[in-house]
């Protein structure tokens, strides 16, 4: 195996790694901020494990960025308190099973959009034909909920687009920061803990001293380790190795991973259209992600 392909089959790995996190992160988020849990706890012990993981590399790089570009830095932030809150809020406001079709389906088409106007990224007929799946698979998964739905409903899916864009300004501002994953990761915490800190302190020791001290490791663990800092790291990693619309792309089998997992934890079974729309977006992310595009050389598909 050549350098080159290596590379590509350990960022498809990472954004693996990603997809399944992030589909446990949305079915236990909306599990947690419908029950006792307030959303500045939640919020904090996300933040606060992985500030205190890599205090030595925020160290080591500075809290500052260490005279990198501004723009990028103060863009980078996105990817915490903002993304966390605006997801959290929609969560409470509409089902897990529309956060995971319209957030991770249309964050591909955000990205798209953004890198073409900014920064003048050719996406091909091949790859815009999936992001074109992908969006119509958001439109399938969520036909129900729109087409029935109650201003709470409306409410909650306008805050998941502003999610999904605000996650798509992360994607490409990270290639520009020149920060490795795990630097971005640590520059992120420890920020957003210092914006989250002041407002859920009191709350924290409120709800342990309430019995709820299990619920808050569980939350320390699925929030702090695996979603803001496994998950940091392993999307960052497949962004670094495949590019910005790739690792969007990539990230819209979500969907997928997250209804199904729904079925379980949270009983919600999917109708006809979400399955129309899982089989679309899967399709689409094959499609966005290079994965089934001809090598123009050899005229066969290449592998990883």
């Amino acid at each position: 195996m050549d350098k080159e392909r290596k590379s590509r089959l350990i960022g498809y790995l990472a954004l693996t790694v990603t997809i399944l996190i992030w589909s446990a992160w949305i079915v236990y988020t909306r599990q947690g901020v419908t029950h006792a849990m307030p959303l500045s706890v939640l919020i904090l012990v996300r933040m606060l494990v992985p500030a205190v993981l890599l205090a030595p590399v925020i160290w080591r790089t500075g809290v500052l960025g260490g005279g990198r570009p501004p723009i990028p830095l103060f863009l980078i932030l996105s990817a915490g308190v903002p993304h966390i809150w605006l997801s959290a809020v929609g969560l409470t406001h509409a089902p897990s099973s529309d956060y995971a079709a319209l957030v991770p389906g249309t964050m591909p088409v955000f990205v798209a959009v953004l890198a073409a106007l900014f920064f003048g990224e050719k996406l091909g007929w091949l790859r815009t034909l999936g992001l074109v799946c992908s969006f119509l698979g958001v439109i399938a998964i969520t036909w129900r909920s729109f087409s029935a739905a109650d201003a709470n409903a409306n409410f909650g899916h306008l805050v998941f687009l502003t999610a999904g864009l605000n996650y798509a300004v992360f994607t490409l501002a990270f290639r520009k920061s020149d920060f490795t994953p795990i630097e971005s990761a640590g520059f992120v915490s420890f920020w957003s803990l210092l914006m989250v800190l002041p407002f859920g302190l009191m709350p924290l020791i409120e709800h342990a001293r309430a019995g709820y001290g299990c619920d808050i490791v569980f939350q320390a663990v699925l929030q702090g380790v695996l979603s803001n800092l496994v998950a940091l790291v392993t999307y960052s990693e497949g962004v670094r190795r495949l590019g910005p619309s790739k690792a969007a792309a990539f990230a819209a089998l979500v969907p997928v991973v997250a209804t199904l997992l729904a079925i379980p934890v949270l009983g919600e079974w999917p109708d006809s259209s979400a399955v129309a729309g899982v089989i679309l977006a899967s399709f689409g992310v094959l499609l966005a992600s290079g994965v089934l595009a001809f090598s123009e050389k050899n005229g066969r598909i290449p592998v990883g």
